[in-house]
């Protein structure tokens, strides 16, 4: 197994369940936009993707349309959004236990950084990350190719065979290999098995113990 170095973890659906705060905020959004939506479970397929995207594929909003979605959509998640969220299990034990055996740790995501950081921060566990990469405010770098491509840069001491991505969406796993990075794909997220196993990952994991099993392995062998 190899011995990965730098340590990439999406946020939304692998280190923190964000439903209620994403899946409220598009609801906003949608009733803004003149488009009542109840049920805010059919809104879990905003988590993950850039809302761009997402705003496209599922209500076939414009660029235009997308754009102002966006908008209103932060007005919320700003305000309340992002602090409707709640760590998975045993995530900082994780993340404390990677930062003890020298770990880089990073988080690479579609959210804009700004709001990331401050997610971090509230939950006491932006101590254990070097570095937060995700997109510009402007929609500019959302693609998680283009995220892992830049942390890659950054770290351009390493070699690709030190970094691994961890994450629960296909976008995470289609990153990685774009990149030429591994992957360990994560099934207590929202991206269902079969997802996942389409893009072909390094690894599947359903908890967040077997993510540190993975890595733990790697430093051992």
């Amino acid at each position: 197994m190899k011995k990965y170095q730098v340590i990439l973890f999406d946020l939304d659906g692998t280190l923190s369940d964000p439903k209620i705060g994403i899946t409220k905020s598009v609801q906003y959004a949608l009733q803004k936009m003149g488009i009542d939506e109840p049920d805010i479970d059919k809104l879990e397929c905003f988590i993950g993707p850039p809302l761009k995207v997402s705003f496209a594929e599922y209500y076939d909003f414009n660029e235009e349309n997308a754009q102002r979605a966006i908008d209103y959509y932060r007005e919320r998640f700003k305000d309340k959004g992002m602090f409707e969220n709640k760590l998975y299990s045993n995530i900082p034990l994780l993340l404390k236990s990677l930062k003890e055996q020298q770990y880089t740790l990073v988080v690479a995501t579609s959210k804009p950084t700004v709001f990331s950081e401050q997610i971090l921060k509230y939950f006491n566990i932006d101590q254990y990350f070097d570095l937060v990469v995700g997109s510009n405010l402007d929609g500019t770098r959302t693609e998680k190719t283009e995220i892992i491509k830049y942390i890659l840069d950054k770290y351009n001491k390493y070699n690709l065979d030190d970094f691994i991505m961890i994450g629960d969406r296909k976008y995470d796993m289609i990153g990685a290999k774009n990149t030429g990075i591994d992957s360990i794909g994560v099934t207590y997220g929202y991206g269902l098995f079969e997802e996942l196993s389409d893009s072909h990952p390094t690894h599947i994991v359903n908890s967040v113990e077997e993510i540190e099993g993975i890595l733990i392995a790697s430093k051992v062998e």
